[in-house]
């Protein structure tokens, strides 16, 4: 599974381990107890600490790009799919798009799958179903993400993946899974998943 410029090839379903019940939590350094901000914005080095909690890992040795489908398709089987924010992290060409093409085509989308690279969303429906595929690397300011009305679109019920989330960081909402893919020996992948909400550890159960 050779990477390339974005998107790479990925692979699938390997070994597991699993840390349950791991927090992560950062010492806040504001001067005002936080009670007196909750009519206020949190600035965006809260809002960083706020996002830091892991409830499960896993890491996976994707072999191939075979093995990265198989774990595409056990993920779409997994009904809390159904209202999913999913965040694709790596370099480019570690396969984040191929592994979002998967998980689309296992899900039932027919057809040619663009990479949301130029338009930066894809938007699919499926017999209830909605799915929409991000892309935010072309994004300079997180303030894009606002501006371009995605937080109505994020609310919508569905399935959302996000290719460099940390370019819209830290407007965008905390994910249910992240996946972490490095290009790893022999082509294929190196995956630490981690579920950030209990919709995530279910997708993980």
């Amino acid at each position: 599974m050779a990477a390339g410029v974005q998107p790479g090839l990925e692979a699938g379903l390997g070994t597991r381990e699993v840390d349950a019940g791991d927090s992560d939590l950062g010492e806040s350094e504001l001067k005002r107890p936080l009670p007196q901000l909750l009519d206020e914005p949190l600035p965006a080095e809260v809002m960083l600490q706020v996002h830091t909690l892991i409830l499960e890992t896993r890491s996976l040795h994707w072999p191939d790009e075979a093995a990265c489908a198989a774990f595409a398709a056990t993920l779409s089987r997994r009904p809390a799919l159904r209202e999913a924010y999913i965040e694709l992290h790596g370099p480019l060409g570690a396969g984040k798009t191929t592994f979002a093409r998967h998980l689309l085509r296992a899900l039932g989308v027919q057809g040619h799958i663009k990479s949301p690279t130029y338009a930066v969303v894809e938007t699919y429906g499926l017999p209830g179903l909605a799915i929409s595929h991000f892309d935010f690397y072309r994004f300079d300011d997180a303030q894009e993400w606002e501006d371009a009305g995605f937080r109505e679109l994020f609310a919508a019920p569905g399935l959302k993946l996000a290719e460099w989330p940390e370019k819209a960081a830290p407007l965008l909402p905390e994910a249910d899974l992240q996946l972490h893919i490095e290009p790893g020996d022999d082509d294929g992948r190196e995956v630490r998943i981690e579920a950030r909400t209990a919709r995530g550890a279910a997708l993980l159960a």
